[in-house]
């Protein structure tokens, strides 16, 4: 299954691309919620952050970290907010991953990344314990 994403890597359907190296890309969200709004890809397709190789993993962050202040600068953002949705239930609607940087401006009406969640969960010491100690040993 291609993506829409992989359709634009391959050329198959025009986009405004702003940067691109031997493994990602970045181009201009056609639905922004933002001017400047940006989306960086690894070229190949991988559905959630958990599928993507270490290697293209780094090069994908590079990316990111390279394009943040470039996109501040071209809209004169006075700040970003820069997120993956991981997955269908995070949000994410195309099975590419996918980083959003989203431009932001005093008074935008936007909230902060602790707005997404709805209704945050009330968890005791314990609880809290318990799932550090979950990760921890995972990590």
């Amino acid at each position: 299954m291609s993506t829409i994403f992989s359709q634009i890597v391959a050329g198959e359907i025009p986009a405004r691309i702003v940067y691109e190296d031997e493994t990602t890309i970045a181009f201009l969200d056609a639905n922004p919620l933002a001017p400047g709004h940006t989306l960086v890809i690894p070229k190949d397709e991988y559905e959630r952050l958990n599928d993507v190789p270490d290697d293209v993993a780094a090069d994908l962050y590079e990316t990111v970290h390279h394009m943040v202040p470039v996109v501040e600068d071209a809209v004169d953002a006075d700040a970003t907010t820069v997120a993956f949705n991981n997955g269908e239930e995070a949000g994410q609607e195309v099975p590419h991953v996918h980083c959003h940087i989203v431009p932001r401006f005093e008074g935008d009406g936007g909230g902060p990344i602790h707005a997404v969640a709805g209704d945050r969960p009330d968890l005791d010491d314990d609880e809290l314990d318990d799932i550090a100690a979950d990760i921890e040993s995972s990590a």
